[in-house]
């Protein structure tokens, strides 16, 4: 495995994807589920554009292909369904129960990462993915 940072940065995320939830889970409480995700938005906003102004990137906004732009589009569309949704499921459900069945993306992101990225499907990603499968269905029954 070569040596980068992104194992640190995976184990970040994962840490602030949890703290989300405990912080999402109290801040739905009393409010429309919309409402709470549309304030989290633009806290997101105000923070990635704080950052990338922060860190001189701000240039690179204007060199992105087309093409990249509108997968871009895209993954913020999916990225604002599932948070409506998600914020809709912890307002209703069990918190541990909603992240467990949300984290079920990892097996369609194994098998989508193969079909259209081309990324190899290894008995080890499909063997660890069908466990966490496994996992959820053993927190969630």
């Amino acid at each position: 495995m070569p040596k980068s940072g992104w194992l640190f940065y995976a184990f970040l995320s994962a840490f602030f994807a949890a703290l989300t939830t405990i912080l999402a889970k109290l801040g739905v409480q009393g409010v429309s589920s919309n409402v709470a995700t549309a304030i989290r938005t633009v806290v997101i906003l105000f923070l990635a554009w704080g950052w990338i102004f922060a860190t001189g990137e701000v240039n690179q906004v204007s060199a992105i292909p087309q093409k990249t732009l509108i997968f871009l589009l895209l993954s913020g569309v999916a990225t604002g369904l599932s948070w409506l949704f998600y914020f809709r499921a912890l307002q209703e459900g069990q918190t541990a129960l909603v992240a467990a069945i949300d984290k079920s993306s990892l097996l369609l992101v194994v098998v989508l990462s193969a079909l259209i990225l081309h990324e190899p499907l290894t008995w080890r990603s499909t063997i660890g993915a069908l466990l966490m499968v496994g996992g959820i269905l053993v927190i969630s029954l």
